[in-house]
């Protein structure tokens, strides 16, 4: 990397202000509270057996090669930025950094959407109703203890997803180890051998949520020159990290499937609705209708995993936060955006204006489109949640080819770790972004909750996808300064060195 200038002069100014805070476990911790995202099990288990099948298949042929592509750009170029200044290198600062925007708002996208009905709808369902009112109040509060999280020096911030992590597993296996009690006491649902046999519609509807599942092993690379050794430290945490990933959904996907009925699986309600149900072995009844109600050491039980899974979103959110706002933070000092955000707190060394932009942006998120939606959870959460697949995997398209491209255009450069077949590995992840990008903006079935309104789905995709390219594009003209700074700067150093 001593031949790479890969970012402008004016980073050099910020990174100053970083410090080395992150270890292997660490890294291991925050890349399991990524990856494990507690907002999308429902959505699998709402397309029956056959989501595991196919959870098992993109293991194979995305999750594993996205891991090894991920692992040599990240020991190959540990710059911090990560996927910006791999994009940069390989196709240019502009493409780099609309796609970088792309990156980042997915995130703003995600807590003022997805993220927060959940909290939301968890904290209806095991504590109070909220009302319209309740739910902006709830939903705001939700969102800025998130930017109060990621503003904290990584030293402390770092707690957060490591918390996150710890929550998933108790979370996850309390409620596992639950299932196995309930179907002892109780049985369940008959699950047939036809149930599991893979289908092209099965497919086309869990494509998008199970990669959606297996993505994040980028985001420690945000952070590189804030971890220690991160040439061995990445590959450590994305091998460890990711098996640990694989079987914590698949224990609660199987168990939703015994507990509610095919029939009554929502994408929102899934997990929520499976929890409730097994938790009234410690104290509670299922009525005929499916109603259940909670009493004794199962109402106890209920809200503490209510916490659990308010937490666990909270720290999804937060840990992808950490890294997307980095990333966006170096392209805006490196002249892919306006300067102003790209100076990083020189008593926290984060990206302060960067945090506060994206929970002002989360804020108008949640607040239009409850009002938009009349309230109505599963058709916000049906929406949100596609938007923030296409925007991120959009951003992939270019981020994943770079891998083969910078293998052409700088050979020399050490990679500590080579990705083996290369080109099929970038076929295959690049792919299957590719056509989850497709099926979601254009899906061949509606979801249910968009039922007989094709154009108000399509506008509730594109629209905001135009708009965020329009802002990535805006973010480039801005940085005009700062790159016409840097070229000045450059001749400078040239002319003194001659």
């Amino acid at each position: 990397m001593s031949e790479v200038q890969p970012l402008s002069g004016n980073w050099l100014g910020e990174r100053k202000h970083l410090r080395k805070s992150l270890r292997r476990v660490d890294v291991t911790f925050y890349l399991l509270c990524t990856l494990v995202g507690l907002d999308t099990i429902g959505s699998v288990a709402a397309n029956g057996p056959q989501g595991l099948v196919w959870m098992v298949i993109l293991a194979v042929v995305f999750f594993l090669p996205y891991g090894f592509l991920t692992t040599e750009l990240g020991t190959a170029f540990p710059v911090e930025g990560g996927p910006y200044v791999w994009t940069k290198l390989a196709f240019g600062r502009l493409a780099a950094g609309v796609n970088q925007v792309l990156y980042w708002l997915s995130n703003p996208l995600w807590m003022g959407g997805t993220l927060a009905i959940i909290a939301v709808t968890t904290f209806e369902t095991f504590f109070l109703p909220l009302g319209m009112a309740g739910k902006h109040i709830a939903g705001l509060a939700f969102i800025w203890i998130g930017v109060l999280a990621v503003a904290a020096s990584l030293r402390i911030g770092k707690w957060v997803p490591i918390a996150g992590a710890f929550a998933r597993v108790v979370l996850l296996g309390f409620f596992t180890v639950s299932v196995v009690v309930y179907a002892v006491k109780n049985g369940v649902q008959p699950l047939s051998g036809g149930d599991f046999v893979p289908t092209w519609a099965g497919f086309v509807a869990l494509v998008p949520v199970l990669i959606f599942n297996y993505v994040g092993f980028e985001l420690p690379s945000t952070a590189t020159e804030e971890m220690t050794d991160p040439q061995k430290t990445v590959p450590f945490a994305i091998l460890r990290a990711g098996i640990a990933s694989f079987l914590l959904y698949g224990g609660p996907i199987l168990g939703i499937l015994l507990v509610i009925p095919a029939s009554r699986i929502q994408g929102l309600g899934g997990f929520i609705d499976a929890a409730k149900q097994v938790l009234t072995v410690y104290g509670g009844s299922v009525a005929p209708d499916g109603t259940v109600t909670l009493t004794g050491a199962g109402a106890v039980l209920g809200t503490v995993c209510a916490a659990g899974l308010i937490i666990g979103v909270l720290t999804s959110g937060v840990s992808w936060a950490i890294g997307a706002h980095r990333a966006q933070a170096v392209a805006c000092a490196d002249g892919a955006g306006p300067a102003y955000l790209g100076r990083l707190s020189s008593r926290y060394g984060t990206p302060l204006r960067v945090n506060v932009l994206s929970g002002l942006l989360a804020s108008v998120v949640l607040v239009t489109a409850l009002n938009l939606t009349g309230g109505n959870s599963e058709k916000y959460f049906t929406a949100g949640l596609a938007l923030v697949i296409s925007t991120t995997f959009i951003s992939y398209l270019l981020t994943f080819p770079s891998m083969l491209v910078l293998r052409r255009r700088l050979p020399d450069a050490p990679r500590p770790f080579r990705a083996p077949f290369a080109l099929l590995t970038t076929v295959l992840t690049t792919g299957l972004v590719a056509f989850t990008v497709v099926v979601l903006i254009w899906p061949l079935s509606l979801p249910s909750a968009f039922e007989g309104e094709r154009t108000a789905y399509t506008l509730s995709q594109v629209v905001p996808l135009l708009i965020v390219a329009g802002i990535g594009s805006l973010f480039y003209a801005l940085g005009a300064p700062t790159r016409a700074l840097d070229r000045e700067l450059r001749r400078d150093f040239i002319s003194t060195s001659g």
